[in-house]
This record gives C-alpha cells, structure tokens and sequence, in this order.
C-alpha cells in the first residue's frame, strides 16, 4: 500500500474512493473532538437512531452510521484493512467495468442493514457492512485458500464465520456479524443463485440513473467518427488532384 494518503486514493476504483472519503472526513471530524482542537462532531451524532432520524429529520444518521468504527484500536484497524482488501478486490475482480452495479450493492445493503437495524437495536453499521463485502467475495471466489494468522487454513466461504469466531474471542457481539452474513447472503442469493434456477428471474436490477452516472457508454462499432474526431483532426492538405 503506497505510504501517502494521496497516493493511496489515487489507487482506489471510482466507487471505493467516494465510500473512503466519507470516511475520512468523519473520522477527521471525531478525532478532532478526541484531541480538543476541533470539537465538531460526536459519534452522538452519528449514531443510528430512527426517533431522531424520522422525528428530528436528521436524515445524515443513515449514512455516518456506516462511517464510524470507533476509536483507533485494533478492532479498528482490523475493519480498516477487510474494508479496504475486499471491497478493492471486488470492485476489480466480479465487479470490474460495473461500478454503477457496485455501487447498487452498497445501496442495497445499506437499505437492508437500516431496516434490520431497526429490530435489532443496532448504533453503528459499518462492521456489518464490511462482513457484507466479505461474503460476497468469499461466495464468488470459492476455491480460495485462505490463511487466517498463520494459524487456520480454510476455503474463501468460511472466513465469514471464522471473523465472526475472531470477533466472539475478543469479546464482541456477534449480532453485526450475522446480519453482515445475513444481508451479504440475501445479495448474493438474488444475485448470483436465483437468476440462474430453472424459472429463476433477475430480482436486482441496477437503475438506469446509476448506470448514467458511473458506467461510461458502450462504443458503438459501426459509429464512423468525425473527422475533427479522428486523431490528427482535419486531413489539411490532402484534396483531390486537379484534373482528376
């Protein structure tokens, strides 16, 4: 990983730099109000809370949910670094040529953790929403030998479960786990499994605005271009000899 933040942005897909800096700019804001200088934000107020988000309007909550990890630790960095390793891997390996479906699946999960959220007492979402990425690429790659602290040795589809066993070790709850699987399951089955069922039809469809926005057009192999618009611009000097 290059050592400047600059430089590491620059390596990041269209889709993994605009999540990264969202993140970026709340954690910059936090740790300002941990070291005294700034006092701009709390996690108070980025907590996921549905009486101030649907009484107060304080519509931000949906999304800075997402963005807060906690202090800088090791749980932190831990998520910091599966964030980073899967969704680069994902958007440059199934999701490669397909932002505006990548960015889809963001949409998706995030709808699906917020409604579960609701019943599950959930204030921070982004550790499910990394589990969620996980899943995905361990679906989608299942022959994949996995090497877990030089100490387990498994198949891709298994390391869901083995960071949720991690997790459990260091004493966390494992709800924001399994909804992380739960939700990555519900994607990946209506993604990747069900269309492909004798009967089975495409459930997700990616909205034409986000293919708009993030997919560049498909060139057209007959289009027969301009002449400004042939590299050299213009043929000056090439006309038609006299006489001919």
């Amino acid at each position: 990983m290059p050592g400047s933040s600059r430089n590491w942005g620059l390596g990041l897909g269209e889709a993994q730099r605009g999540w990264s800096q969202e993140w970026v700019e709340a954690y910059r804001a936090h740790s300002g109000v941990q070291n005294r200088p700034l006092e701009l934000i709390t996690p108070f107020q980025l907590y996921f809370n549905p009486e101030l988000i649907f009484k107060h309007f304080q519509i931000w909550r949906l999304i800075t949910n997402f963005l807060f990890f906690g202090p800088v630790g090791f749980n932190f960095l831990f998520n910091m670094i599966f964030l980073y390793r899967y969704c680069r891997m994902l958007e440059e390996g199934s999701f490669r040529g397909r932002t505006a479906d990548f960015v889809f699946m963001f949409l998706f999960g995030g709808f699906l953790m917020t409604l579960f959220g609701l019943f599950v007492s959930l204030v921070f979402l982004g550790q499910a929403f990394t589990i969620m990425l996980v899943y995905v690429w361990s679906r989608r790659n299942p022959y994949v030998r996995m090497n877990f602290f030089g100490l387990l040795n498994f198949q891709a589809p298994f390391l869901p479960w083995v960071l949720m066993g991690f997790s459990l070790l260091l004493g966390n709850s494992i709800i924001v786990d399994l909804l992380g699987i739960a939700v990555g399951h519900i994607y990946f089955f209506l993604e990747d499994v069900f269309p492909n069922q004798p009967g089975g039809i495409r459930i997700l469809k990616t909205p034409s605005i986000l293919k708009a926005i993030f997919d560049t057009p498909d060139e057209d192999p007959n289009y027969n271009p301009l002449p400004e618009e042939r590299p050299g611009g213009f043929a000056w000097g090439e006309g038609q000899r006299l006489g001919g």
